[in-house]
């Protein structure tokens, strides 16, 4: 008889990693008190989908923890001690001539915070405690100043070598056998990544520097020729990132857990050798995640001007939502637009349906699975009832003809006319009329699914259209549907579910003649033409 596999927590791959961070512990012998899970993020561009990802995925982990029994903590750690490599797209000239300064010591170009790596975590720091996170904040310049990670930057310092060794053997960059793995701040310009750090005076912790200029983004900036030297005990500097500040910063916090994205493997393979066999402390349990592309496939990126914010999703959705984009799926790289929006708005109501049991799931670990992504999406504090569910492009359409300055009113008699709602708006239908609103004022076209359509679909969705040039009767229109399917031997169920994928994007709606009709029979034949016109392209 075959044994049913064990459903560890919420049925989710979060609570699988949480206990096998918790195993991993135990078997090192090291204390289970409190596990620290860290989350590092720059502060140079302004943060996107991609910074918004990283954080909710260690973060979900850090609940998996706690929700097996154990205190977590979840470290979020700014590195806004990193100098400005390039001026992100959108940002304004006059940041060229800090190119190489650490963000920090930056002034802020908008002048509402103290710097301008200040002003670039605030973004990500607004994103995701509209999201729920909890967090402890560290910032790269208060752990310098304040001596945090003191002892492991002078056990770096000593071993600089074999440092260097290290990253020769898993990179073949031979830089840091020549130079020490530490970035001071020249003292005269101001900049970070021009030093040149050539020798360690152990008894004064200070080291010798030279500014004498790096090559950044394929760009050499010239250094100002200054020699100096700087006190690493004051903050005067920091731990090159790809030679050592990650292992510094785990040991020095106990970090037990950090997923990191696919282009920084190389970094963090030399970070686990150098925490291991300098530091003498095993580094944390990783995951690699692969990056988010725009639908173009590039990587979306500050400098790139492809950045896709967290709050531009936050406009048009719920951020329920977008944690649901950025958990449901750990590995693999995904395309994503806004276009995408309405589809993880919808998604995320199939799975309140899965967790209030209006959708039955045979499978009990698939159930506990979506279950437990669903309680995932609301950090562990789910509404205690269902929302009322109302596919986002319906809404979208009923935004798009409503009369200006009573579109909650009109938009409310409507789904009271199809069904959807009884009595007044609620909150959160507010909030989803809302988004629409904002969507119909920004863009032309509902975000419409592409629909793989067959030639005798196709032929049916061409006649409907001409049904819809020649009248403006909803009833005549509804009767048609079903005379059409049946003249192109299609059942008329799975024709109503295919129209109601192009113009909802789910399989089910609201009556089909008068929907047609309310959305504008203009608009009606031109979503159908276009499900038409993308199956040609």
């Amino acid at each position: 008889m075959r044994r049913e596999e064990e459903i560890i927590g919420h049925g989710t791959w979060y609570d699988k990693i949480a206990a096998e961070i918790i195993e991993r512990e135990r078997k090192l012998g090291r204390g289970l008190d409190v596990i620290n899970v860290e989350s590092g993020v720059a502060a140079s561009g302004i943060p996107h989908i991609g910074s918004f990802s990283e954080v909710t995925r260690n973060y979900a982990v850090s609940l998996a923890i706690k929700e097996q029994g154990y205190e977590t903590r979840f470290i979020l750690f700014s590195d806004n001690k990193d100098g400005l490599r390039s001026v992100p797209a959108g940002m304004p000239d006059s940041l060229k001539k800090y190119l190489g300064f650490p963000v920090t010591d930056i002034p802020d170009p908008f002048g509402c915070h103290e710097s301008y790596g200040d002003h670039m975590i605030s973004l990500l720091i607004d994103a995701i405690e509209e999201a729920g996170i909890e967090y402890t904040l560290i910032k790269g310049s208060d752990a310098y100043a304040q001596g945090l990670l003191n002892e492991e930057i002078r056990i770096l310092l000593e071993n600089a070598k074999r440092v260097g060794q290290i990253v020769k053997e898993e990179t073949g960059q031979e830089k840091y056998l020549e130079v020490l793995p530490y970035f001071p701040v020249c003292e005269s310009c101001g900049r970070i990544y021009t030093t040149k750090a050539y020798k360690f005076l152990p008894d004064e912790n200070k080291i010798l520097y030279r500014c004498e200029g790096m090559e950044i983004k394929h760009k050499w900036i010239e250094g100002c020729g200054y020699e100096g030297e700087a006190d690493y005990t004051k903050g005067e500097g920091k731990l090159a990132w790809k030679a050592g500040e990650f292992a510094a910063r785990w040991r020095a916090l106990e970090i037990k857990f950090e997923a990191y994205g696919k282009d920084i493997a190389d970094s963090v393979r030399v970070n686990d050798r150098i925490c291991r066999e300098i530091l003498g402390y095993e580094p944390p349990m990783h995951a690699q995640y692969e990056m988010f592309l725009d639908k173009g496939g590039r990587k979306i990126s500050k400098s790139k001007g492809n950045v896709f914010t967290p709050q531009l999703w936050f406009k048009y959705g719920s951020p329920q939502s977008m944690i649901l984009l950025t958990l449901k799926r750990f590995v693999g790289t995904r395309n994503v637009s806004v276009d995408d929006i309405p589809r993880y708005m919808d998604e995320l109501d199939e799975l309140e349906d899965i967790y209030f049991g209006r959708r039955k799931i045979g499978d009990p670990k698939e159930r506990a699975k979506l279950m437990g992504l669903y309680k995932y999406c609301w950090f562990m504090n789910p509404p205690e009832k269902p929302s009322i569910h109302v596919p986002y492009n319906l809404l979208v359409s009923l935004a798009r003809v409503a009369p200006e300055g009573s579109e909650y009113q009109f938009i409310a008699d409507k789904l009271r006319r199809y069904g959807y709602l009884k009595n007044s708006l609620t909150a959160d239908l507010r909030k989803r009329i809302a988004y629409a609103l904002n969507w119909v004022r920004d863009f032309e076209e509902a975000a419409e699914a592409t629909i793989e359509l067959n030639e005798i679909e196709r032929k049916a969705i061409t006649e409907l259209v001409e049904k819809l040039r020649s009248t403006e009767d909803p009833n005549i229109i509804q009767s048609s549907i079903f005379e059409i399917a049946r003249a192109n031997g299609i059942k008329p169920k799975r024709f109503f579910q295919t129209l109601y994928r192009i113009l909802l994007g789910t399989p089910y709606g609201p009556r089909l003649g008068p929907y047609l009709i309310d959305m504008g029979r203009e608009n009606a034949i031109r979503a159908l033409t276009r499900s038409l016109t993308r199956q040609n392209t």
